[in-house]
């Protein structure tokens, strides 16, 4: 008949707008799309997407990233991180797979492996 809301909520991305700044740690369950700016950590079980106008200043964790926007501190993604053209990311990168466009603006110790959270056995 119709959806449950356990599925619209399965769907909805959360969203720090350009113009706000949070300052403190964000911890999410789906995905997150941030086109402002975060002075701090961010926790995701899913996909975080940090837009043009987007700065994220702290540590990451999450399923998978796309950034277009400003990056200072670590990153951690199980799946896919790709840097777009107008990406700025200053700090280390734990990935599972890279993609670079060129533009994409890299000072970062890098590191790929398949599983992030290995208990330090490589």
């Amino acid at each position: 008949m119709g959806k449950s809301n356990s599925d619209i909520e399965n769907k909805n991305i959360n969203l720090i707008s350009s113009g706000t700044v949070i300052t403190g740690d964000v911890i999410s369950q789906g995905d997150i799309r941030i086109d402002g700016e975060l002075k701090g950590n961010l926790t995701s079980q899913g996909r975080v997407v940090v837009g043009n106008t987007g700065i994220i200043n702290g540590e990451i964790e999450c399923r998978s990233s796309e950034v277009s926007g400003k990056i200072i501190g670590k990153i951690q993604v199980k799946e896919l991180l790709s840097l777009k053209a107008t990406s700025l990311f200053e700090g280390d990168i734990v990935t599972g797979k890279l993609t670079v466009e060129p533009g994409a603006v890299f000072n970062a110790s890098c590191k790929m492996n398949g599983e992030v959270n290995t208990g330090g056995k490589r």
